[in-house]
């Protein structure tokens, strides 16, 4: 089989649920359930902790007794059964109860799709990481961009009605056949079986995770208030989901060229480069409020995320054991996708209902210590380097 289409169509279908659910999930509810921003912010900052110890806990403990096919599909068919919760649910408690439930399944598939592709790439099944990932992007965007004509006409309560039909999908496609390798159980090696602390002692790695915890927690602001953000700046509310894809139109752009154009800069460089893109992205934001320079400041999406993300991955393909691989994509999804977020979504909603904007410049408050970490990675990579040479 083709398993460089095969991972493309599982990022894809992925992607096309969570464009919906990420930028949109939270003004959804807000909008259609009648709830305040602080509460909205209280019930994902919830799911956000549920959904760190799912990927912590579960997901790496599942990874060692399941297949990845058979934890791709369990973890969608959850997913499905949350969502169709949402319809009763009108409460602040109603709601709470069913985010953490669905945090509790749905994350856990974007490291199991990770840790799918890091497992192909290692064994050499998957030439490009970058050009499937690319094609998850490409579903962020197109979804936006359907979903945007949508709301437009039929208003907010469309957001749920797509996000459930695009997970169907997604749980149909998980039962296509997968590469042999992710459709076996693994087999452990008792030998190397090793706790998760392991990890911190492979040279760096605690060092690479905060700086990617940082860089992450950054969105936090962005992923939960950028779409009622654009509402306050008054931007067209048929070109709001445009203007949010461009961030993603620009993620695509940076995984399509990554593997050739980044191939030869070092871990340490990319996310240098990725800490000064988002306190740039955030900075813009904060200092002129109006949609033109909001459209401008989606771009360095290209950096502050995609650029991170790509490093975070560089590291592990070439650092992390084949059977580590499943902790340290849950530690990543945890600690910096999850937990870090979902602090800091307390706190950006805490500036927002201040002034919208303070929400976004208090995000370089992890954007400037990713920056220094991330120099003193890039002086201890260049100091191996001469080592080496010697």
């Amino acid at each position: 089989m083709n398993t460089q289409r095969w991972m493309s169509i599982q990022f894809f279908s992925f992607f096309m649920t969570w464009g919906i659910f990420l930028p949109y999930w939270s003004g959804w509810m807000i909008y259609t359930k009648g709830i305040t921003v602080s509460q909205a912010s209280l019930i994902m900052s919830f799911g956000l902790i549920a959904r760190g110890i799912s990927t912590l806990f579960a997901f790496p403990y599942l990874s060692g007794r399941f297949s990845s096919k058979i934890q791709l599909n369990v973890a969608g068919i959850g997913t499905l059964a949350a969502i169709l919760c949402y319809i009763p649910a009108s409460s602040f408690a109603g709601l709470l109860v069913v985010t953490i439930v669905l945090h509790l399944f749905y994350p856990t598939l974007m490291p199991a799709l990770d840790s799918a592709a890091s497992v192909l790439v290692q064994s050499k099944q998957l030439r490009h990481y970058g050009r499937s990932r690319q094609w998850g992007s490409i579903g962020f965007v197109s979804v936006g961009m359907i979903l945007t004509i949508f709301t437009g006409m039929f208003g907010d309560k469309v957001i749920f009605w797509t996000l459930l039909l695009g997970t169907l999908v997604f749980v149909c496609l998980g039962f296509m056949r997968a590469p042999d390798i992710l459709s076996k159980k693994p087999q452990v090696d008792k030998t190397q079986k090793v706790g998760m602390l392991h990890l911190f002692r492979i040279k760096h790695f605690g060092l690479i995770l905060i700086i990617v915890i940082l860089l992450q927690a950054a969105h936090a602001t962005y992923y939960n208030y950028g779409y009622i953000f654009l509402q306050e700046i008054h931007a067209p509310i048929y070109l709001i989901g445009l203007i949010i894809n461009i961030a993603v139109i620009a993620e695509i752009i940076f995984f399509s060229i990554a593997d050739k154009s980044f191939n030869k800069f070092s871990v340490g460089s990319l996310l240098t480069l990725a800490a000064i893109g988002s306190s740039v992205r955030w900075i813009l934001v904060f200092a002129f409020p109006n949609v033109i320079v909001f459209c401008i400041a989606q771009t360095l999406h290209a950096f502050s995320f995609a650029m991170g993300h790509y490093a975070f991955m560089k590291y592990l393909i070439k650092n992390i054991p084949h059977a580590q691989i499943a902790k340290a994509q849950g530690m990543y999804s945890a600690l910096a996708l999850s937990w870090s977020t979902a602090v800091f979504t307390i706190f950006g909603g805490y500036l927002y209902e201040i002034e919208p904007r303070y929400a976004f410049i208090g995000m370089i408050v992890c954007t400037l210590p990713a920056m220094l970490f991330a120099l003193v990675y890039q002086k201890l990579e260049l100091r191996k380097e001469v080592l080496y040479s010697i």
